[in-house]
């Protein structure tokens, strides 16, 4: 069952983390807006196939139609996103930094500062969740419990807006995982790759033991 909150869900990236966050929001009963890089009739196919009620739109229209948006990019493209569009919006940073496909992290990111971080300080207007993340796409396509399952996986949430927070961990927990927040936006740099979040598909017990030790 979906969160009476959010109606529809726009998703920017119609690569494989796009197109599994799709599914699952489809499966929750969301209304689905999916943007790729131009075109929306490039990904119309694809949309309809793997994630068939996804509706392929521009990414403005995704951004301006949704009530929640995720930011389902390779980092390097952070600068595509569309930021009026966005103004208002709480944006899901599901990205992450892979240099074979990113190049220079610190081209992309000071120094110091977790990802999100720096999206947030460009997206001014913006409130930036960080989730959705630190788990692979194959997981998240095949992890979904009911709640109360005892194998139900957990979702790590970094944000600074609490109210946000819990908007995005009730959508989390539609999607079939527990949600589990941990903080401000800056805790998001434990989920990104090589640090301990990253990469997980625990428990949200387990999770959250893993990311205790590590601050």
């Amino acid at each position: 069952m979906n969160n009476s909150m959010i109606k529809t869900v726009g998703i920017l990236g119609a690569g494989k983390l796009g197109i599994v966050l799709a599914q699952l929001a489809l499966q929750a009963g969301y209304n689905v807006l999916i943007a790729g890089s131009g075109d929306p009739s490039k990904i119309r196919l694809t949309a309809s196939v793997l994630a068939p009620g996804a509706e392929a739109v521009t990414k403005e229209e995704a951004a301006q139609k949704s009530d929640l948006v995720v930011a389902a990019l390779p980092l390097s493209k952070y600068k595509s996103l569309p930021k009026e569009s966005l103004a208002g919006k709480i944006l899901i940073d599901a990205m992450n930094f892979w240099w074979e496909v990113d190049g220079d992290r610190d081209a992309l990111v000071p120094s110091g500062a977790s990802s999100s971080e720096h999206l947030q300080a460009l997206l001014k207007d913006t409130t930036v969740i960080k989730a959705l993340s630190h788990t692979g796409y194959h997981e998240l396509h095949d992890s979904p419990r009911r709640k109360g399952d005892p194998d139900r996986k957990a979702i790590a949430v970094a944000g600074d807006d609490s109210n946000a927070v819990k908007l995005v961990s009730d959508f989390i927990d539609t999607l079939g995982f527990d949600p589990l927040p941990i903080g401000s936006l800056a805790k998001g740099k434990l989920l990104e790759p090589g640090q301990p979040g990253f990469g997980t598909n625990l428990s949200k017990a387990s999770l959250a033991a893993r990311l205790s030790a590590a601050r």
